[in-house]
C-alpha cells in the first residue's frame, strides 16, 4: 500500500470518520462469509448485505446464473459502501474460489440431516449458502456441501425470507465465534487495504485528486 497517498487522502476525513474506519474494521470478520445463489428478489440481496454489515461480515458472494441484479442502495442503506460485493456466473466457480480460501460449504436448508443452528461448530472457517426465495439451494450445492443448517422453528411456516435468515444465523456464529475465542478477526493488512478503499469511497471525484497528487509528486 502507498502509504503516502493514504495519509493524503486521509486528510480528506474528520477525524470522527478515521476513528469510526478503525472502530468498525476491529470488529469486521472473514471467518464467516455469505453466499446468495439466484436470488430474484432484488431487495432481498440488498437486505443480506445490509445485515453482513451490520454483524461484521466483510464479504458478500452473489452467484447470478440465471438473475443478473444490482443492489438496490436504498435498501442497502449504504451498505454496499462497505461490503465487499464478489459476483459470480456459475455456483461452481464460486464454491471452488471458497474452497481455495479454506472455507467450509454449508448450505442452509431446512431439509436432509441438517444441524440445528445452535449445535453447528463456529471454528471452521465457513461460508453459509442461501438459495432461492421458492426452491432454496441448486443440487451443485446440496450435492457438494461439507454439511447442511437449518433454524429451528416451532411453527406450521417451514421456512423464513432469506434476508431474515441470514441475520438470524449471523447473529448467532458471530455472537458464538467471539464467546469462544475463535480467531476471528482481519489481519493488520486486510486492514490497511479496507482502510483505504473506505477512505477512496468516502471522498467524491476521488480519481481526480489521487491524479493529481501523482502528478505533483513525479514533478
Amino acid at each position: 500500500m502507498d502509504q503516502d497517498l493514504f495519509e493524503y487522502l486521509q486528510s480528506y476525513l474528520t477525524d470522527r470518520r478515521k476513528t469510526l474506519f478503525k472502530e468498525v474494521l476491529a470488529q469486521r470478520t472473514r471467518h464467516f462469509t455469505v453466499v446468495t445463489e439466484d436470488v430474484y428478489q432484488l431487495h432481498n440481496t440488498s437486505a443480506v448485505m445490509r445485515s453482513c454489515d451490520v454483524f461484521g461480515i466483510q464479504d458478500l458472494h452473489v452467484v447470478e446464473e440465471l438473475e443478473g441484479k444490482r443492489v438496490d442502495k436504498e435498501i442497502a442503506m449504504g451498505a454496499q459502501k462497505w461490503v465487499s460485493l464478489h459476483r459470480y456466473n456459475t455456483i461452481e466457480s464460486c464454491m471452488h474460489t471458497l474452497r481455495k480460501k479454506g472455507y467450509k460449504i454449508i448450505a442452509t436448508t431446512p431439509h436432509n440431516d441438517s444441524t440445528m443452528l445452535q449445535d453447528l461448530d463456529v471454528q471452521p472457517r465457513t461460508a453459509f449458502f442461501f438459495g432461492k426465495e421458492d426452491t432454496g439451494l441448486s443440487d451443485s450445492v446440496i450435492d457438494n456441501a461439507d454439511g447442511f443448517l437449518k433454524i429451528p422453528m416451532y411453527g406450521f411456516t417451514e421456512s423464513l425470507n432469506i434476508s431474515v435468515s441470514a441475520a438470524i444465523v449471523l447473529q448467532d456464529v458471530v455472537s458464538r465465534a467471539r464467546n469462544q475465542g475463535v480467531d476471528w478477526q482481519l489481519s493488520e493488512k486486510e486492514k490497511q487495504e479496507l482502510e483505504l478503499e473506505w477512505t477512496k469511497r468516502s471522498i467524491k471525484s476521488v480519481d481526480e485528486i489521487i491524479k493529481r497528487y501523482k502528478a505533483n509528486k513525479n514533478s
